[in-house]
């Protein structure tokens, strides 16, 4: 998992505290590397739900320019035997390249192997009974502005 974020056992405790209050939670599966960790997909969605995840959606690891050199660095020293076909099915899905920007096509790719992890993620989430890209609709009602003001706010 990602430095100084939480263990993926808290995440998912995270997400059963928060389906317990009756908050509606989703799970971002990202990013999703080929050849390294979209192997887990599957599993992880498995987790999410039986956690009390309801929706997910995903995101093709994404290389922008500051990024590119520093992935690639990392890639040879901790997966020096897969570093070559990582980045063979990331310039696959990305035109060529090592990233490509376009809105719509960043966060999935195109070609034969983004088809693939697409059906995998549709699949999966049928399976499953996850909603894809789910945009819930939350109660505000409650929600009251901060009052600010030249006054000193009350210690009781």
């Amino acid at each position: 998992h990602d430095p100084r974020t939480a263990s993926p056992a808290a995440g998912l405790r995270a997400i059963g505290n928060l389906h317990e209050a009756g908050i509606p939670v989703g799970v971002m599966v990202a990013p999703i590397i080929p050849v390294l960790t979209d192997h887990e997909m599957e599993r992880i969605l498995a987790a999410a739900v039986a956690s009390g995840a309801q929706s997910a959606a995903y995101v093709l690891l994404r290389l922008p320019y500051e990024l590119k050199d520093l992935f690639r660095e990392w890639l040879q020293t901790n997966e020096p035997l897969k570093a070559k076909h990582v980045m063979s099915r990331l310039q696959a899905m990305r035109g060529g390249k090592d990233n490509d920007a376009r809105f719509g096509v960043r966060q999935r790719g195109e070609g034969e192997y983004a088809a693939l992890l697409s059906r995998r993620f549709s699949a999966a989430c049928t399976r499953l009974g996850l909603k894809q890209r789910e945009r819930f609709s939350h109660n505000v009602t409650l929600f009251r502005p901060p009052v600010f003001g030249p006054e000193q706010l009350s210690l009781l």
